[in-house]
């Protein structure tokens, strides 16, 4: 392969959806859940990026904390339902970045509203009897 074809090979592989990128300043919001998306995957090689993760895990973990309190005082309808053993937050995190991207409407919805969407369809409530 030439050095233009291993180039070229290169950026692709740079440039792919999948491919972590930088968060910047503007991801912190988080706004949307690609926002959220872009902390979620950002590379921890720096302070930001270390900045970018702590704060996807904590954003996520702190909304499903306060959504199953609300579940137990409220006694409505449950959003999701988590199974026994959970699993691990990276697992989640990741199975949660691999949804969101595959359909664009889903990054521009609100962060809340992405992730609960996610966790409703990957963790539904069995039906009541």
């Amino acid at each position: 392969m030439t050095l233009k074809g291993c180039t070229v090979a290169a950026a692709l592989v740079l440039l792919a959806s999948g491919a972590p990128r930088a968060a910047t300043e503007a991801n912190f919001g988080p706004n949307t859940t690609g926002d959220l998306v872009e902390l979620c995957t950002a590379i921890p090689d720096n302070a930001m990026g270390t900045a970018a993760v702590n704060f996807c895990e904590g954003f996520a973990q702190g909304a499903v904390l306060v959504e199953m309190q609300n579940q137990v005082a409220f006694r409505g309808p449950k959003l999701f339902c988590m199974p026994n053993p959970p699993p691990s937050r990276n697992q989640a995190l990741s199975e949660f970045v691999n949804w969101a991207r595959s359909s664009p409407d889903r990054l521009a919805q609100s962060s809340t509203d992405g992730l609960f969407r996610f966790l409703s369809e990957r963790y539904p409530c069995p039906p009541s009897l």
